[in-house]
């Protein structure tokens, strides 16, 4: 496909008197229609990153409140393990570890 010359200047020329017959009113119209999608795009981004940070919360609260559930079921576990006597328990209270019977 060749491209001819006289044609392609014909089309640029075009283009640039259509950005040329642009009046200073639509320029600043369009200028300011800009600002005001820039600034909502500013404010939808902020509640999204609310959105985004108030879901990690509950999320972490949910780990913390597991976590918790999971350290008092294994410190339960341990102190009844250590009242036992059974070997390598650690008692919570004391943090003392029950040692293994001597041969």
């Amino acid at each position: 496909m060749t491209i001819r010359t006289p044609a392609l200047l014909a089309a640029v020329a075009a283009l640039s008197l259509g950005a040329v017959a642009c009046t200073q009113a639509e320029q600043n119209k369009t200028e300011a229609n800009a600002e005001v999608a820039a600034d909502k795009t500013g404010e939808v981004a902020a509640q999204a990153g609310e959105v985004i940070e108030s879901g990690a919360m509950k999320a972490a609260q949910a780990v913390e409140s597991g976590a918790s559930s999971v350290a008092d079921k294994l410190e339960e576990n341990q102190a009844e393990a250590a009242a036992e006597g059974k070997p390598g328990a650690v008692n919570p209270a004391t943090d003392q570890r029950v040692p293994a019977p001597a041969n």
